[in-house]
């Protein structure tokens, strides 16, 4: 077994993948194999049947964030070809770990415990909802070592936060309670039990029309990017046009329909 596969699991059941980051006693602690793992992971999900994703940490810990160890030798060679090289589309390896999830088709569900800090909290981000524990701990914390956030932070947090909650936390590297991430919008909602609540909503979510599903997390995805409302318009209609021009998708769009339909004495 490779170094890399040690480090995040996935299994796929009733259409929902469970992926985990398997690095507990590291407090799931980023490294380059696990790198390598979580976009190996995106991919082996995207070629299976799975609808929704799980996305959770071993462990008393989402994940701390950097092996700061392990990438320090990377520093000193003083060579940063490797953060300017794109590997995955628009984003190098660390930023893929995050906006591959959410370049992801289907919906993903981050169940967040104990600490989410820094490279952690970015790849929660490029989840579509997260759920916290009530004492789990957030923060952006590249500041701590003299950093920027680099792993996709800045391209997802500003589409969830004022633009002041931002500059604090990238500025203090300060860890906020899971209440507080809640009122600022990085956390969706609080559960005593993330994960078991992520799982359950999971899947709800599998059990709805997967192609509808998909095309409303694309409809979504371009409704954010900056479209004109217009543009956006236009492509609500494309979107529903195209769910209803296949028959198969009309007949349980019919079928759901009568099912909820109104009884009216």
């Amino acid at each position: 077994m490779a170094e890399q596969d040690t480090r995040v699991s996935v299994e796929i059941r009733d259409h929902v993948a469970h992926v985990t980051l398997t690095r507990a006693d590291k407090m799931n602690a980023v490294d380059n194999a696990m790198l390598k793992a979580i976009i190996a992971a995106v991919k082996e999900v995207e070629a299976s049947d799975a609808r929704a994703v799980v996305l959770s940490g071993e462990g008393r810990s989402f994940c701390a964030g950097l092996d700061v160890m392990s990438f320090a030798a990377m520093g000193q060679m003083g060579d940063t070809a490797w953060i300017m090289e794109r590997t995955e589309g628009a984003s190098n390896d660390f930023q893929a770990v995050a906006m591959l999830w959410r370049a992801l088709p289907i919906p993903v569900i981050a169940a967040v415990t104990g600490a989410c800090f820094g490279a952690g909290l970015q790849i929660a981000l490029g989840a579509d909802i997260r759920i916290a524990a009530p004492d789990a701990k957030l923060a952006v914390m590249e500041m701590k070592w003299g950093l920027i956030p680099d792993m996709g932070g800045m391209a997802l947090l500003p589409q969830l936060v004022r633009s002041d909650v931002l500059r604090l936390l990238t500025y203090t590297a300060t860890p906020i309670e899971a209440a507080q991430a809640a009122n600022w919008g990085l956390v969706t909602e609080l559960s005593d039990d993330p994960l078991a609540r992520a799982q359950a909503l999971a899947a709800e979510i599998a059990g709805k029309g997967p192609k509808a599903i998909r095309a409303a997390k694309r409809l979504i995805a371009y409704a954010e990017s900056g479209a004109s409302e217009a543009e956006v318009l236009l492509r609500e209609s494309a979107e529903q046009a195209e769910l209803i021009g296949k028959p198969e998708q009309m007949e349980v769009v019919m079928a759901n329909m009568q099912k909820r339909a109104p009884v009216f004495k």
